[in-house]
């Protein structure tokens, strides 16, 4: 099916969103790799919800994985959009016997036992318009909690105007890797996208526009947060926290 605003209905209250803990790419660790079916299940069973990475196959299907190259979780040189998703999931995780999972699987799993924060990968030249099709469609019938963002501000936009029942939020950092190194981009891409929640990255906080923008009443997630150093700014800072290793509770 394809979105249109004249079959969606406004979303509802998001209050879910912050009253959990997400487990980054799942619960992953030693031999449990990441965006895995495996750790999914690890973060349900340890009462996480779950944060997971979307990106196309070939054949058009929202694949779990956060690479844009298979080379360093599964050792081959394609890039995940060379492969159709059957292709996909007849290769192995390293040392593992996970395979790669489309979102349907992980849907499937989840079953709406835990919350769930699709990101939606992006980067220059990449249809994103077409991932956030995917993805509705994939989510068309899923009754659980879930959200999407993506550091594209397109994304939100999308779903803003095409799903708005939807909670759609932006991913931000500050540092050399994003594309909101300067005050000006960020309040640009923050205008664009008009968020129902921003994601932002703990090295850049505490940060007095993140701070306005949570006291009006914006949610404020925050990544990754993986050592003690980094769990005491996001509790102090933030309110929900995405997650792995040391920086679990």
């Amino acid at each position: 099916m394809r979105w249109s605003p004249s079959k969606v209905n406004k979303r509802t209250d998001l209050n879910w969103l912050t009253q959990w803990e997400y487990a980054h790419r799942g619960l992953h660790g030693d031999r449990v790799p990441e965006n895995s079916l495996q750790g999914a299940k690890l973060a349900i069973e340890a009462g996480l919800g779950i944060e997971c990475d979307i990106q196309r196959s070939r054949d058009d299907q929202p694949m779990v994985f956060h690479d844009w190259e298979l080379s360093r979780l599964i050792g081959v040189q394609d890039d995940v959009a060379d492969l159709d998703s059957s292709d996909l999931q007849r290769l192995h995780y390293r040392d593992s016997i996970e395979h790669p999972a489309t979102l349907g699987q992980l849907l499937e799993l989840i079953n709406g036992s835990v919350p769930l924060l699709i990101e939606i990968k992006s980067r220059r030249g990449y249809d994103v318009v077409r991932s956030c099709h995917v993805v509705a469609d994939a989510v068309a019938h899923y009754r659980g909690h879930f959200a999407v963002m993506s550091f594209d501000p397109r994304v939100a936009r999308w779903f803003g105007r095409h799903a708005p029942h939807i909670p759609a939020g932006l991913v931000m950092r500050e540092d050399e890797h994003g594309y909101t190194q300067k005050p000006w981009q960020r309040w640009l891409a923050y205008w664009f996208a008009k968020p129902d929640f921003l994601a932002y990255h703990i090295a850049a906080l505490p940060n007095p526009w993140v701070v306005r923008l949570r006291a009006k009443g914006l949610p404020i997630l925050t990544w990754t947060v993986n050592s003690p150093e980094t769990r005491q700014c996001a509790l102090a800072n933030t309110d929900a926290l995405i997650a792995e290793g040391a920086g679990l509770a």
